[in-house]
C-alpha cells in the first residue's frame, strides 16, 4: 500500500510537471505569435510608409521611373510649339527619330512658330507630324478646315493629331460628352476623309475615360503618363507614350526650358508604315 501512494504520488508530481511544461510552451509560442505578429505589422507599416514616401516623389517627379522603362523602346520623339522659341533642328534631332509639332488650334489659331519649324525640321531625318489642339467652344468641322488650310499635304508625313485635353476651367466645368463627342466626331471624320487616314488622338487618362473610351477605339492612342508606364493606365490599347513633360534637351532658346519627350510602341518600320503616302491635291 505505501508503495502504491508512493507512486500515485510521483505520478501527480509528474503530471504536475508536465502540466507546467505544457503551460510554459503555451506561454512561449504566444509570446512568439505575438513578437511575429509584431514584427510583421512594423515591417507592413514600414513598407506602406516607404510606398507613401516614394509615391510623394514620384509625384513630386524627384523620382523618375518612365525615362528607365521609355529607355527599353527603340522609336523615340519630341513634340514642340512655340513655347521652345526658335529651334535648332539640326542639334534637336540628334538621338530623336520622330518629331510632333502644335500647328493650330480651334478654328482661327495658328502657332506662330509652326510654319519655320515645319519646314526647318523637314530638312532633318525625323518623321513629322503636325498636331492640332482641340477646343471644345468650336464646331469640329471648323477645326478641321483650319488645320488643313494651315498644314496642307502630309504626304510623307505622319498621320493628323488631334490634342484633346482640359484647358482653362474646363477640368473644374468639363464640357457634355455628347456635346464633345459630336464636335470631336465631325473634326475626325473630315480629316479621315481629306487625309485618307485615320487620325491620331492624344489624351490623357481621364480624358480618355471621359470621352475617348467606347466611342474612338478604332484611332490610334497618343497618351501622355508622366508618373508611370502607360499599360499601367491604358494597357496596351496606345501607339505612342508622351512619358515626360521635364526634359531638357539641347537645340532650343525659348522661355519654357522643359521639352515633352515621347516613345512609340513598335519599329522603326511600323512608324514608316503610318506615314501618308497618297499625294494630295
Amino acid at each position: 500500500m505505501e508503495q502504491t501512494k508512493l507512486l500515485s504520488g510521483q505520478e501527480n508530481e509528474y503530471r504536475v510537471i508536465c502540466e507546467q511544461e505544457k503551460k510554459n510552451k503555451e506561454d512561449l509560442n504566444k509570446k512568439s505569435r505575438k513578437k511575429r505578429r509584431c514584427f510583421w505589422a512594423a515591417g507592413i507599416c514600414s513598407l506602406a510608409a516607404v510606398m507613401a514616401v516614394t509615391g510623394v516623389l514620384v509625384l513630386r517627379k524627384e523620382i523618375r521611373i518612365n525615362p528607365m522603362v521609355a529607355g527599353g523602346y527603340e522609336v523615340h520623339g519630341v513634340d514642340v510649339s512655340h513655347y521652345q522659341g526658335t529651334i535648332d533642328w539640326d542639334v534637336l534631332s540628334q538621338n530623336q527619330d520622330f518629331a510632333f509639332i502644335k500647328a493650330t488650334e480651334g478654328s482661327t489659331h495658328v502657332d506662330e512658330r509652326f510654319l519655320d519649324n515645319w519646314q526647318a525640321a523637314g530638312q532633318t531625318h525625323l518623321y513629322l507630324g503636325a498636331y492640332h489642339f482641340f477646343s471644345f467652344d468650336s464646331e469640329g468641322d471648323k477645326q478641321a478646315a483650319s488645320y488643313i488650310e494651315t498644314v496642307g499635304d502630309l504626304d510623307g508625313k505622319l498621320a493628323p493629331v488631334v490634342d484633346v485635353e482640359y484647358y482653362g476651367n474646363k477640368r473644374s466645368d468639363p464640357p457634355k460628352r455628347a456635346e464633345v463627342v459630336r464636335n470631336l466626331t465631325a473634326m475626325l471624320d473630315a480629316l479621315e476623309q481629306h487625309y485618307e487616314v485615320k487620325p491620331i488622338i492624344y489624351t490623357t487618362y481621364t480624358i480618355y475615360n471621359e470621352y475617348i473610351k467606347g466611342e474612338f477605339e478604332d484611332y490610334p492612342l497618343w497618351v501622355r503618363s508622366v508618373y508611370c508606364p502607360p499599360s499601367v493606365l491604358f494597357g496596351n490599347n496606345w501607339s505612342f507614350w508622351q512619358y515626360m513633360d521635364t526634359a531638357m534637351l539641347d537645340g532650343y532658346t525659348g522661355a519654357e526650358q522643359y521639352i515633352d519627350v515621347n516613345v512609340f510602341r513598335g519599329t522603326r518600320q511600323e512608324l514608316e508604315k503610318m506615314t501618308i503616302q497618297k499625294t494630295m491635291y
